[in-house]
């Protein structure tokens, strides 16, 4: 079972995926909302990384309700976190950037997903100490 501290924690990520979900259907290009905030888009794309972040939404929301479910988001999450990393390392992010555009803003943001996703596995790993049979 999660503890309450895991159980918000984990509605906490829902409810932005959720934030996240309506900023790219209306292109809401603001800073946490969209890591690459200031880059070039299409329109179309926002619409579909909306409700593909749907599929978050749901995942976490599941986890806060169900342990078994937790793991699971944690593994998505660290994907994420390893494909930002990706991108922001990419040639193909340093093709889109103005002349001296620096990365930074992406790699804050990418920060704060991982100390998200540092503090999930943590209350995830001490949630399970506490369930051990006596």
């Amino acid at each position: 079972m999660n503890s309450i501290l895991t159980r918000y924690s984990l509605l906490a990520g829902a409810a932005y995926f959720f934030c996240m979900a309506i900023a790219h259907y209306f292109s809401f290009k603001v800073p946490v909302l969209f890591v690459y905030y200031d880059t070039p888009f299409y329109a179309y794309q926002d619409k579909i990384i909306s409700f593909s972040v749907c599929a978050y939404i749901a995942l976490f929301y599941s986890a806060s309700q169900h342990r078994t479910v937790a793991l699971n988001a944690i593994i998505v999450l660290a994907i994420t976190v390893f494909g930002l990393i990706s991108v922001n390392l990419s040639t193909s992010l340093a093709s889109v950037l103005q002349e001296g555009q620096s990365t930074l803003p992406y790699w804050l943001q990418t920060g704060a997903i991982s100390a998200y996703l540092v503090m999930l596995i943590i209350f995830y790993i001490k949630d399970g100490k506490r369930n051990l049979p006596s």
